[in-house]
């Protein structure tokens, strides 16, 4: 695979060789499993959604994990984190913060390094908000923002071809009518993912990714922002750690939602990549980790 080729050639070092861990907390009817990767100061990896496991951020988390102690969970009722009901109780940003701060204490951090991506950056911003002193700092991957901004103006169907937009309409439709099954799941993936990628060739991946949501937990989550006006921004002005806002240059976030949160981060940096679309780490690989890593070294 491309992608698995660029990553051995740029970090030289054996997955093999690196801990891993996998364990589950548990607290009344919801349990939380993670995983942790590698040695070393830790640094909680949010991925995207709302509504999916930490699955496809393994390969992220490997990589992270040969400097730091990278730790990937699955959101509460996402993959095998589980809980006894899905409902508006139990899917809030409230709540799933709490679900951060009990993986915290159950590791007996201090303080961290907080990575989110996409949603997860919304969620992380939601974090830092509400537990400053126990964010050491943050990088924000394409991230959605810090506010409600974002879904006034993201339109991915544009990013698509006519064939590819009408090929979505129809597994849409199909999906829509009850045909669950993961070959109609794929193949909307097929079709949904070039808009995320400025490399075609990672559409695949992408895709995969894309059949592994659950709409009812997305569609709670976003309910429940709009419930609370999700809005960190006046929070956010106090945050006194480093910040790195990166995303690509054709992503389907519009860089419009990276200049806000760098208005309102007192000591941030924000990286535009060229030829870069919503995963960086598969578009640019070399450039993403290498801002990364430059903006790690700072922190520490």
């Amino acid at each position: 695979m491309k992608t698995t080729l660029i990553f051995l050639i740029i970090f030289l070092v054996p997955i093999a060789l690196f801990s891993q861990t996998e364990l589950s907390i548990v607290k009344d009817d919801n349990t939380i499993c993670l995983t942790t990767y590698g040695e070393g100061d830790p640094m909680l990896i949010i991925n995207g959604g709302p509504g999916m496991s930490s699955e496809g951020f393994r390969a992220l988390a490997e990589i992270m994990g040969q400097s730091h102690k990278a730790i990937i969970y699955d959101q509460r009722g996402t993959g095998k984190s589980k809980i006894s009901r899905i409902d508006t109780s139990t899917i809030t940003m409230d709540a799933m913060i709490r679900d951060i701060e009990m993986i915290r204490n159950h590791l007996e951090i201090d303080e961290w390094i907080v990575f989110g991506h996409s949603f997860g950056g919304m969620l992380a911003s939601y974090y830092a908000s509400k537990f400053q002193e126990r964010v050491k700092g943050l990088i924000l991957s394409s991230s959605g923002g810090i506010n409600m901004e974002l879904f006034s103006i993201i339109n991915i169907n544009v990013r698509l071809t006519s064939l590819e937009r009408d090929s979505l309409n129809y597994w849409n439709a199909k999906i829509a009518n009850g045909d669950t099954t993961y070959f109609a799941r794929l193949q909307r993936g097929r079709f949904l993912a070039p808009a995320y990628l400025y490399d075609k060739s990672n559409v695949p991946i992408v895709a995969n990714r894309l059949t592994q949501g659950n709409l009812t937990i997305n569609r709670l989550v976003f309910q429940n922002m709009r419930k609370i006006d999700f809005d960190c921004s006046e929070a956010l002005k106090d945050f006194k750690a480093p910040v790195l806002i990166i995303q690509g240059q054709e992503d389907i976030i519009d860089k419009s939602i990276a200049e806000t949160a760098h208005g309102v981060f007192r000591n941030s940096t924000v990286t535009i990549l060229e030829k870069c679309g919503h995963y960086g780490w598969l578009d640019q690989p070399e450039r993403y980790f290498g801002a990364i890593e430059n903006f790690l070294q700072e922190v520490e």
